[in-house]
């Protein structure tokens, strides 16, 4: 039942009359409290499957880095109502471009993104795509390697083979250069949830040479798909350093610049050492150690600045 605002009045005036002392002004405290509260912005984070930063399901559901950070941000910024919201790459980015309040926290920085989407300080860095290719399709790979890198431009120049993506992924300034550039019907391009799980798939049937990601992500994907390690190998991309870096994205309005302006704060307060050995606990043995003196350098470099 709802009560209107002069029976209300007159409810509120006939307990004053019969209250006494301390009675009346904790009332009257509470209701101007309660008068002068605003309500809290909700902040809306987009989270995609994407092991080792976020893990939807399976035995190591919720270990991924980025699952890791999220309640340190949650706790660093009481300020705001949070909501986790489950998305795909394309509805995520579809998101991020409207008029809400929203933030997705493992994003690759673009210049291209920078004209509609307010980027954080480098949250952590990660081992930077590549080419998994199955190892008997290495002979059909070789005249395209140059030390063991794979020259991509080459690659999709000739035309004869096709290679598998993730649509609207960046995958680092270089790579996005290098696709934009692809002849028609060199790349498939897959939109779905499951959209790498899906690639892997198709490759395994034959339909593609490579798939392009990130070898942990792959790895990880492929044993869901019940492809065992020794089935596939991993390339670099010439012209690609080791690693790159990954940030926080936000919807490019007020409220957004001011979650990244919050959001630096508090990265800049996290120890970036939590976050690597959370990453390099997927690597290669041999490549963690390499991993860990890399992240440190670039990170204790960023603190100078």
């Amino acid at each position: 039942m709802k009560t209107g605002p002069s029976k209300l009045k007159r409810l509120l005036s006939a307990f004053i009359k019969r209250a006494r002392g301390p009675c009346v002004l904790t009332l009257l405290l509470g209701l101007s409290s309660a008068a002068g509260a605003q309500p809290k912005e909700t902040l809306i984070w987009l989270l995609r499957d994407l092991p080792p930063v976020t893990i939807f399901e399976g035995p190591q559901k919720g270990q991924g880095v980025i699952d890791q950070l999220m309640p340190l941000l949650i706790a660093g910024m009481p300020q705001y109502d949070h909501t986790l919201m489950r998305v795909n790459r394309a509805r995520g980015m579809q998101m991020l471009r409207e008029e809400s309040f929203t933030c997705d926290p493992s994003l690759i920085w673009s210049k291209e993104r920078e004209q509609w989407i307010a980027f954080s300080i480098p949250v952590f860095r990660a081992v930077t795509n590549g080419l998994a290719v199955r190892q008997e399709d290495r002979p059909q790979l070789e005249p395209f390697l140059v030390d063991g890198e794979v020259d991509l431009a080459a690659l999709l120049a000739d035309g004869s083979q096709k290679l598998g993506a993730v649509a609207e992924r960046s995958y680092g300034q270089f790579l996005d250069a290098e696709l934009k550039q692809a002849p028609a019907n060199t790349l498939t391009l897959h939109y779905g949830n499951d959209a790498l799980g899906s690639l892997l798939q198709m490759q395994r049937l034959g339909r593609l040479l490579g798939v392009l990601g990130y070898w942990p992500e792959i790895r990880y994907l492929a044993q869901q798909e019940k492809i065992a390690d020794n089935e596939l190998v991993f390339y670099p991309i010439k012209g690609t350093g080791k690693y790159i870096s990954t940030y926080i994205g936000c919807s490019n309005t007020a409220q957004g610049k001011q979650a990244i302006s919050e959001i630096n704060q508090l990265l800049r307060t996290l120890p970036h050492e939590r976050l690597a050995n959370a990453y390099a606990d997927w690597l290669d043995p041999e490549r963690r150690v390499d991993y860990l003196e890399a992240a440190k350098a670039f990170f204790d470099q960023q603190a100078g600045q």
